[in-house]
């Protein structure tokens, strides 16, 4: 390419459903509402993990971090979801871009290092419980969360800063709600191979590797509640670590269905499936993180115990 010809972007365009306006003003309403659930759910969660003295220990701890995390993820692309709800042109900087990628990256990432942390937390609980106390003692999960927190912002760096080196000369519309880096990189002009490895490496580390390191923790966890000869004991033993095997289903089945189901190739068949795939990304960014504080508050005791004390001792307060 002659260097007449190339321009440099300074801005992108954000598809998203450019073609669909009744059905962006419905999705703004959900989309709207699935926020502040998640704001309200993830919120109430950290609060009362703060507030109660009874879930000061590892488990809860992690599930803070964790709703930190979703609120954070969902903040970082939410807004500008919506905002592209109601702009006629869905336009974002390049680098406004930059920061979203880099921040919905590192959530992604960071997410996968902290379920598998729980489920090694829910291991030594189950399968050492003697022992619990010391192995996962505060300066161990507390490095755990560090651990995970400063291993996403590490890869989102590497991989965000490959992404905005290349050089993007002419077309900048984005097909998607957000900057999702893949989307991004099919519009750069330049060799991407260094990229797609390096997407290759990361997905490796911070997606496969915590997959079986959970699957192999769950795996130790089942043949130790099997073990147990009462089946009061086996269902108490299973309950603390319900809630994080179904959100680890939720999380991982739902990026198998987005990313190993066929593509269609015929046209207009395509097309469809195009606005289908952009909607289950859409909900797949909102609705594991409003499921989260749900699945852990309906299926656990002690979270539901630690916000009716919150609220009754409130109630009192606002009495006296």
């Amino acid at each position: 390419m002659n260097e007449t010809n190339l321009t440099t972007v300074k801005e992108f365009i954000l598809l998203g459903l450019s073609g669909h306006p009744k059905l962006e003003t419905i999705l703004f309403v959900l989309i709207l509402w699935m926020y502040l659930v998640i704001l309200l759910g993830n919120g109430v969660l950290i609060t009362v993990t703060i507030y109660d003295s009874h879930l000061h220990t590892p488990m809860y701890f992690f599930l803070s971090n964790l709703s930190f995390l979703d609120i954070c993820y969902t903040t970082s692309s939410v807004p500008l979801i919506l905002d592209s709800f109601l702009t006629p042109r869905k336009t974002i900087s390049f680098s406004s871009c930059s920061i979203q990628m880099f921040l919905s990256f590192a959530m992604g990432a960071t997410e996968c290092m902290l379920l598998s942390m729980m489920a090694f937390d829910r291991y030594v609980a189950i399968c050492n419980p003697l022992r619990y106390p010391v192995i996962m003692n505060k300066t161990a999960y507390v490095s755990m969360a560090a651990l995970s927190w400063t291993a996403g912002a590490i890869d989102s760096i590497v991989q965000t800063s490959l992404a905005v080196q290349l050089p993007f000369c002419g077309a900048n519309v984005i097909d998607h709600f957000v900057c999702e880096i893949l989307a991004v990189l099919k519009l750069a002009c330049g060799d991407i191979t260094i990229n797609v490895l390096s997407m290759m490496g990361s997905n490796l580390i911070f997606l496969v590797i915590p997959l079986i390191s959970i699957s192999i923790s769950y795996i130790f966890i089942l043949a130790t509640i099997l073990r147990i000869p009462s089946a009061e004991g086996r269902h108490k033993a299973f309950s603390t670590c319900s809630a994080h095997l179904t959100v680890v289903i939720i999380f991982y089945g739902t990026i198998l269905f987005m990313y190993a189901k066929p593509k269609d190739k015929d046209s207009i068949n395509a097309d469809k499936q195009d606005i289908i795939d952009k909607l289950i990304s859409l909900f797949y960014g909102v609705v594991t993180p409003m499921l989260n504080p749900v699945i852990y508050s309906l299926r656990n005791k002690d979270v539901k115990t630690a916000i009716k004390n919150m609220l009754t001792q409130k109630y009192f307060l606002e009495k006296m």
